[in-house]
């Protein structure tokens, strides 16, 4: 039988309530209940509508900031990459496959991942608003998101899951400004991988022998 978490315990506990309805949501999903209840993602997603990318995004980086049991680090990309995929090709909510729907966290990992987070996502709460709705709402931009996460820029575990929370956090509370950021920190870190790794070197050389 759940139980709700002791005084001190969980997400939000003794702390002040986030300004942002998308965050409040989301924290609320997870707050109460048995911290070894396994909650599967088909239902985590199940009631949402145009927040639902957010809170699949939110959740599949977990293991960029802890470590989970029977789940590393590999899985985020995959999992990242098919919410790039399906924005890509204009859904408005995410397909999940049963073997995906059936997994998820235990919402005691969801207590230790926003504890962890807590202090960068208050101060992120303070900015974050919506605006900008042409930058999220119309299916080309829809896309263009979708398109940045598909790419399998090969961020690094905090680094890696930072970018992607700051792309969640746009999608949850709608702020286009926040998007246009993600947007372009996606294309200068796809810019800096390609030269570093000189492919991009190699087919800028090419480009100019074509052309002169």
């Amino acid at each position: 039988m759940s139980s709700p978490p002791e005084a001190g315990q969980g997400p939000g506990a003794e702390r002040p309530a986030y300004r942002n309805e998308g965050i409040r949501t989301l924290l609320e999903m997870f707050a109460s209940g048995d911290p070894a209840e396994h909650m599967p993602l088909g239902q985590i997603l199940s009631n949402l509508q145009q927040s639902a990318f957010g809170v699949f995004l939110f959740v599949a980086i977990l293991p960029s900031f802890i470590p989970i049991p029977g789940m590393g680090g590999a899985v985020s990309g995959p999992l990242v990459i098919l919410i790039g995929l399906q924005m890509l090709f204009c859904l408005r909510r995410p397909w999940l496959p049963g073997f995906i729907a059936r997994r998820g966290p235990k919402r005691g990992t969801m207590h230790r991942f926003l504890d962890r987070i807590d202090r960068p996502l208050r101060r992120l709460d303070r900015m974050l608003r919506p605006r900008l709705p042409q930058l999220l709402t119309p299916l080309p931009a829809h896309a263009f998101s979708g398109l940045l996460l598909s790419l399998p820029i090969p961020f690094t575990n905090f680094l890696f899951g930072f970018q992607l929370l700051l792309f969640s956090l746009a999608l949850l509370e709608r702020d286009g400004a926040l998007m246009l950021f993600n947007w372009i920190a996606a294309l200068a870190a796809i810019a800096f991988f390609g030269f570093s790794s000189g492919q991009l070197v190699g087919y800028t050389v090419d480009l100019f022998q074509r052309w002169f």
